[in-house]
């Protein structure tokens, strides 16, 4: 799943899962492609081999995505995938695995790219795994999780459904699954085998849109009146400990919306946004300072190294925009406000973001931002990676 989207500002994001563990400072390493398998045909999952020397750095929740970079056609290109495996522990001093699934979008570089011309033996750059949309649930016994997906949102759902299921005896897991037709469903045989091994805790309803189903309610587009009928028959709110939501914005709105208004509380539902059809955010426009030009200093520390650039105040330009001038190395993925790999936290003089999907109130309240949204309101800004 592609984390690139565009949403209103104003949604409120989950509180910090518990499970999570501790964000760390993202950075990319080069991992093999061990594997590239067709799901559907505008679909692969791609698998890498992760070094042990490297399996503390890819630790994972399930959930959390990876920020692959390559350079296409001379242009550095940058994309954020979910995770849809669960997480592989081993304790032989062997290599583990890392997969994502890639759908190909109309006009995508480089998902028409990882369809076409990757494959196995192929050298990648991967970033080290991050994301919040993960488990709160501590105690997995008895409780009940239900994943509401559209196409490729099904991916972080993967290795979520897996680790409910297979951490508890007790756990239940639902699935609604919504796409176009039959050949459009991504992990259908895996889904399946799921169900086979677990056929009185896995509950599937697919939902296809130009397809005929037996079942009228699992027919057609989900509107407002298709999901209140299935959260009155199929899905009873009130035996839900948690929701994750995972698709384009007018579905999640929608899923949150009728969630809300049936009772059910904001801290018991996470989502993730993949895509509204806007192009995705690009970070490192190219940005000149004159002579003479009003500019705002911007400091930045990195790996225990400070360093200072100036940006031209008519320029408008992100805090990460212009640290990437004279810190390349400056962490980022989607540059859309989305995937919270630039967070980075103002230390001195204030910012405004434009967006804002990442990052928990809490965060905001400790003064963490997301530097490719992060715009200075004072003559100084100071940010720090490290913190």
């Amino acid at each position: 799943m592609s984390l690139f989207t565009s949403a209103p500002a104003s949604l409120p994001r989950a509180t910090t899962p518990r499970a999570a563990a501790p964000r760390t400072r993202a950075r990319f390493h080069t991992l093999t492609v061990e594997d590239v398998r067709p799901l559907t045909d505008d679909a692969v999952e791609v698998t890498f081999t992760v070094p042990a020397a490297l399996a503390d750095e890819y630790d994972h929740l399930p959930g959390q995505y990876v920020a692959l970079r390559t350079t296409l056609d001379g242009v550095e290109v940058r994309r954020s995938y979910s995770l849809c495996r669960a997480p592989e522990h081993r304790d032989d001093g062997q290599d583990t695995r890392l997969s994502v699934a890639v759908k190909r979008d109309e006009g995508g570089l480089f998902s028409t790219w990882a369809q076409t011309g990757l494959h196995a033996g192929f050298e990648i750059d991967v970033m080290s795994p991050q994301g919040t949309f993960t488990s709160a649930l501590d105690d997995l016994d008895d409780r009940h999780v239900v994943g509401i997906a559209a196409g490729s949102g099904i991916t972080p759902l993967m290795a979520l459904a897996h680790t409910v299921l297979t951490r508890s005896e007790t756990s239940r897991f639902t699935l609604l699954y919504t796409n176009r037709a039959t050949l459009d469903v991504m992990f259908l045989e895996d889904l399946a085998d799921l169900k086979d091994r677990y056929p009185t805790r896995l509950v599937l309803h697919h939902v296809l849109s130009r397809e005929q189903r037996a079942a009228p309610v699992l027919s057609g587009r989900i509107d407002e009146e298709k999901l209140r009928t299935i959260l009155g028959t199929l899905i009873p709110p009130s035996s839900v400990d948690e929701w994750f939501l995972c698709g384009p914005l007018a579905l999640v709105d929608l899923c949150r919306e009728v969630l809300a208004d049936v009772g059910v509380e904001r801290s018991h539902i996470r989502f993730e946004l993949f895509t509204t059809g806007d192009e995705p955010a690009r970070a490192a426009r190219p940005v000149q300072v004159r002579a003479g030009e009003k500019t705002v200093r911007i400091e930045v520390t990195l790996d225990g190294v400070s360093s200072t650039v100036e940006s031209p105040i008519d320029a408008h330009e992100s805090v990460l925009n212009a640290a990437l001038r004279v810190r390349p190395d400056a962490p980022f993925a989607c540059a859309g406000g989305v995937c919270g790999t630039c967070r980075a936290r103002v230390i001195e003089g204030s910012v405004t973001m434009t967006e804002n999907y990442a990052l928990e109130p809490d965060e905001l309240e400790r003064g963490f931002v997301l530097t490719c949204q992060s715009h200075p309101t004072s003559d100084r800004v100071v940010v720090d990676y490290d913190v």
